[in-house]
């Protein structure tokens, strides 16, 4: 059976990488490009190396960082307008999952009909968008690299997940001088969303060897600098190597699927405008424990790579070990321990239940859940 390896044309990795990317842009012929971001980013001056470089390469560009941490169909819509009337031809995301995301988002409805609530779900878009170059400045949701983006449906109170080759940026950019300012919090909860990526590329039945490999190298990667670039967000050697990391567990997932712990986790994030690392990393032990019984060789894997002494172990006490390292590394880097912590009760179980079972990662989950089993994790996550 034949597999697939799914990366952008042309990846742009280290410092000065900004600059590279916007070369690259030109290239294609443009002349007005929309750069999507969010406002803290740009009163940090994050977008001052994009500017100058847009600048020497004689390229337009109007901003449009209208964003929610968690970006909605409405805010798609008006940058979409935005888009029309200043006669733009490129995109540039920069930022964030969710400036990456909304960038995705305007350069379907830029080139296709309808709605942006008619492409929830796998391959509907019709026709590929102009020139799109995006910029991570988090070492995370891999947004720069994949082929999915995530936004709120507002009227249902539900996360579309869009999933589809077209969305795929043509120039994948890292810089780790972009991550340095990175508030600890946010890069913690960032750098347990990559291993989330990572541990469920690698334990999907659509894992494949080209996968498996970028999967346990990224769990490696995190494993030995998230805690370092938490502690001290300068260090450019931890940035560079959570960019390298987080854009390996990309490479694995967007190939090989996700699975039940972003099924869930994108139903916090819908209800209650929660970070999507931090619902990540809530939920990602529980459900490595619902599913380590059914392959317990692979996360015996994750704990080796995480750096466990799995020798003389058992499948079974390797899995076991794998689920305590992942607790120790959420615990040093500042993650809460449940959704209780972050204001949440009881009375939302049902409703994140049942949209957690129709979400489209839920099918790459190596282990099928009931209803009432996915209500009982959430119970257990609390």
């Amino acid at each position: 059976m034949a597999f697939a390896l799914k990366i952008p044309r042309i990846t742009l990795m280290g410092e000065g990488a900004v600059a590279d990317s916007v070369a690259q842009l030109k290239s294609f012929g443009v002349k007005k490009a929309l750069v999507v971001s969010d406002s803290a980013l740009v009163k940090l001056g994050l977008l001052n190396s994009l500017e100058a470089a847009l600048k020497d390469n004689g390229i337009e560009w109007a901003l449009f960082d209208k964003l929610t941490p968690n970006p909605t169909a409405s805010q798609v819509r008006e940058g979409t307008a935005f888009y029309q009337a200043e006669g733009c031809d490129c995109f540039v995301g920069i930022g964030g999952g969710s400036s990456i995301d909304a960038a995705k988002a305007i350069r379907i409805m830029v080139s296709n009909p309808g709605d942006i609530t008619d492409y929830c779900g796998v391959e509907k878009v019709l026709n590929p968008g102009v020139p799109f170059v995006a910029i991570g400045t988090t070492a995370g949701t891999a947004a720069e690299m994949t082929s999915n983006s995530v936004i709120i449906d507002e009227e249902n109170q539900v996360k579309m997940v869009i999933i589809d080759n077209t969305q795929m940026p043509d120039v994948a950019v890292n810089d780790p001088e972009l991550m340095t300012g990175l508030p600890a919090d946010v890069t913690a909860a960032t750098g347990m969303d990559a291993l989330t990526h990572a541990v469920e590329a690698y334990v999907t039945p659509g894992a494949h060897p080209l996968t498996d490999h970028s999967a346990l190298e990224s769990i490696r990667l995190i494993g030995k600098w998230l805690p370092v670039a938490v502690k001290d967000g300068k260090n450019i050697e931890a940035r560079a190597n959570m960019a390298y990391g987080q854009y390996l567990a990309g490479m694995a997932f967007n190939s090989a699927g996700l699975g039940l712990v972003h099924a869930m986790a994108h139903q916090p994030g819908a209800t209650h405008n929660l970070p999507h690392g931090v619902c990540n990393a809530i939920l990602l032990p529980i459900v490595c424990e619902f599913n380590a019984v059914s392959r317990p060789e692979r996360f015996k894997d994750v704990a080796a790579a995480l750096g466990g002494d799995v020798s003389g172990l058992s499948a079974q006490k390797g899995a076991e070990l794998c689920l305590q390292l992942i607790r120790q590394l959420s615990e040093t880097v500042g993650i809460p321990s449940g959704f209780k912590e972050l204001g949440i009760n009881e009375d939302v179980i049902n409703s994140w239940s049942s949209k957690a079972m129709e979400d489209p990662c839920l099918p790459g989950n190596p282990r099928e859940p009931s209803l009432e089993e996915v209500k009982e994790l959430f119970a257990k996550a609390l």
